[in-house]
C-alpha cells in the first residue's frame, strides 16, 4: 500500500496539468494511467518509423509567453518549455470551393471578397469590432488565477482593475456565441464558417458554444503577428513536457496502472484500488481526470447522493471519432502542400452531421522527424461526429467489424483524395481507428468526444463533488472541451487544493 497526498486518475492533459501544478506547489502526487502511454486523447504512438498523433492537431498560443492559452500558463507554472514550429495557413475544401485560410484579420477578408462580395466583408469587419472588447474581457482574468474556494477573492483581486473595466462585456460572455453572431452576421457563408469554428472548439455549433470560448479564439487568432503552433515531436512532445514538469517537482506517474475503484471510508474518498490489487492511499484528495460517466463507474454505489449520480449520468454526450493514420511515400508531392486541411461536404446537413466534417493533418510537413526520409505521416479524422450506435456490440475481431471499418473510413479517403489524388497508391501503413478504439484505448465512455453541454443551458459543472475528498478535472468540468479548457480545469483544481499564499506567490512569479 502506497501513501501520497493526491492521487490523480488518468494522464490526459487535464490530469497531467493538475498533477504537475500540484507537484509545483509541493504536494506529493501520484498519477495512475491505465494505458502504457501517457497523454490520454493527446498521446502519440510510433509504428514502423512513423510517429502518429492520436488526437488534437491544431494548436495556438503555445510558442510565446505570457499567453492567453491556459496550457501555456501551466507550462509557465511548472517551468518547462515546449519547442514549436510555427505557421499561419491551412487549406479549406468547402462546398463553395477550395482555398487557403490564414489566421489574422486581413486574409479572410480577401477570401470573403472573392466568395461573397463587399457586404460579407463589411459584416465580418463589424463582427471583429464587436468581438474586440469581448476578447479583451475574455482574457482580463487569466485561468491561472482561478480556484474553487473563498480564496478566489484574493487571487483574482490583483486583476480587479481590469475586471472592473471589462465588467459589462464579461457578462455578455456567459451565454452562447450565437446570441452575438446572429445580431451581426446575415451572410450564410460567414454563419457556416463560424459554426464550423465553434464545432472544432467545443463539439457543438454556435448555439451551443460558450461566447467566452469564441472570444478567447478571437483574442488569439486575430491579433497582429499571430501564428499557429505545432509541437516539435507532435502531441506526444507536449505530453512529455507535462510529465517532465510533474517529475521535476517530485511527482510520480504510474503507467499500466488501471484504477478499478475509488476507495471510500467514512463518506470520504481516501485513495484508489488498482486492477492488480495494489492500493494507493491519498492523504488530501483523489482527482479524477476520467469523463463524468467513467468517473461514476469508479465510485462505489451509495457513496454519492442518488440525485447527483442520476443527473451526472444523464449528461448529454458528443459523438465519437473515426481515424485514418497513414504512412506514405512523399516523392513527387506538390511543394505547396499544407500541414492542415478542413473538408466540409455539405452545409445544409448541419455542421455536426455524421461524416460531414473531415480534418486532415500532415504534420511531417512542419516536423520531418515524425516520418522516415522521403515519407509523410498523415492523420485524417472525423471530429466528434461518428455515432457510437453504429458500432455498439460489434466484435473487434469479426469480419463484420472489418467491413464496417472499410465502409465508414471511405469518407476520409475521399476527403484526402481532394488533397492528394493518388493517396491510395502511396500508402505504406494504413491504420483505421473507430469509436471502439476510442473506448478501449482511451477508456472513453462510448468513445465519446466528451459532454455535449450547450452554453444555452449553462456552464460545465464545477470540480467539486458531494463526496468529500473527490474532485474532478478534464473535459467533463468547467470550462469544457479542448486542450486549453482541460488544462485550465486541471490548474483550477490544483490551485483549490493549494494554500492561497502559495497560489499568490506563483501568480506573482509568472506575471
Amino acid at each position: 500500500m502506497n501513501q501520497t497526498d493526491v492521487v490523480v486518475i488518468g494522464s490526459g492533459v487535464g490530469g497531467l496539468s493538475c498533477a504537475a501544478v500540484l507537484a509545483r506547489y509541493g504536494f506529493d502526487v501520484t498519477v495512475c494511467e491505465s494505458h502504457t502511454i501517457a497523454g490520454g486523447a493527446a498521446h502519440s504512438f510510433a509504428h514502423q518509423g512513423f510517429k502518429f498523433d492520436s488526437g488534437p492537431s491544431l494548436y495556438s498560443g503555445l510558442s510565446y509567453s505570457p499567453s492567453v492559452n491556459p496550457l501555456r500558463q501551466v507550462l509557465d507554472v511548472i517551468g518547462v518549455d515546449l519547442p514549436c514550429v510555427t505557421y499561419n495557413t491551412w487549406g479549406c475544401r468547402l462546398p463553395e470551393g477550395d482555398f487557403d485560410a490564414s489566421v489574422g484579420a486581413e486574409q479572410f477578408c480577401e477570401v470573403l471578397a472573392k466568395l461573397r462580395g463587399k457586404d460579407a466583408v463589411a459584416q465580418w469587419r463589424h463582427l471583429q469590432e464587436v468581438m474586440t472588447p469581448l476578447a479583451q474581457a475574455a482574457i482580463a482574468l487569466p485561468p491561472a488565477a482561478l480556484r474553487n474556494d473563498i480564496g478566489v477573492a484574493l487571487t483574482i483581486g490583483r486583476f480587479a482593475p481590469s475586471l472592473v473595466k471589462h465588467a459589462a462585456n464579461i457578462f455578455k460572455l456567459t451565454g452562447p456565441f450565437s446570441r452575438i453572431m446572429d445580431d451581426v452576421v446575415r451572410d450564410p457563408f460567414i454563419s457556416n464558417w463560424l459554426n464550423l469554428l465553434c464545432f472544432l472548439l467545443s463539439g457543438l455549433p454556435a448555439a451551443g458554444t460558450n461566447a467566452a470560448e469564441v472570444a478567447f479564439m478571437f483574442a488569439d487568432w486575430y491579433r497582429p503577428g499571430v501564428v499557429l503552433d505545432y509541437p516539435v515531436g507532435g502531441s506526444g512532445a507536449l505530453v512529455n513536457v507535462l510529465v517532465q514538469g510533474l517529475e521535476k517537482h517530485g511527482g510520480k506517474l504510474f503507467l499500466g496502472s488501471h484504477v478499478e475503484q475509488i476507495l471510500v471510508e467514512g463518506n470520504k474518498a481516501v485513495g484508489v484500488s488498482l486492477r492488480d490489487g495494489r492500493e494507493i492511499r491519498a492523504r488530501r484528495a483523489v482527482v479524477s481526470n476520467a469523463s463524468v460517466w467513467d468517473t461514476l463507474k469508479l465510485v462505489p454505489q451509495g457513496a454519492l447522493p442518488p440525485k447527483f449520480r442520476s443527473q451526472r449520468q444523464a449528461t448529454p454526450e458528443c459523438d465519437s471519432f473515426m481515424h485514418l493514420h497513414l504512412g506514405i511515400d512523399a516523392q513527387g508531392l506538390p511543394a505547396n502542400l499544407l500541414c492542415h486541411y478542413i473538408v466540409v461536404n455539405d452545409w445544409q446537413s448541419g455542421i455536426t452531421a455524421p461524416q460531414n466534417v473531415v480534418l486532415v493533418s500532415i504534420p511531417s510537413i512542419l516536423d520531418p522527424s515524425l516520418a522516415p526520409p522521403g515519407k509523410h505521416v498523415i492523420h485524417v479524422y472525423t471530429p466528434g461526429n461518428e455515432p457510437y450506435a453504429l458500432w455498439q456490440g460489434l466484435d473487434r475481431k469479426s469480419q463484420e467489424y472489418e467491413r464496417q471499418k472499410r465502409l465508414r473510413a471511405e469518407v476520409m479517403w475521399q476527403a484526402l483524395e481532394r488533397i492528394i489524388s493518388d493517396i491510395r497508391t502511396r500508402c505504406e501503413i494504413t491504420l483505421v481507428g473507430t469509436p471502439l478504439t476510442h473506448e478501449r484505448f482511451l477508456r472513453r465512455h462510448r468513445g465519446s468526444y466528451g459532454p455535449a453541454i450547450s452554453a444555452a443551458s449553462g456552464l460545465f459543472p464545477g470540480h467539486r463533488t458531494p463526496l468529500t475528498g473527490l474532485m474532478c478535472c478534464g473535459d467533463s468540468t468547467f470550462p469544457g472541451i479542448g486542450l486549453p479548457a482541460v488544462a485550465a480545469s486541471g490548474m483550477i483544481v490544483a490551485n483549490t487544493l493549494a494554500p492561497v499564499s502559495k497560489h499568490l506567490a506563483i501568480l506573482k512569479e509568472i506575471s
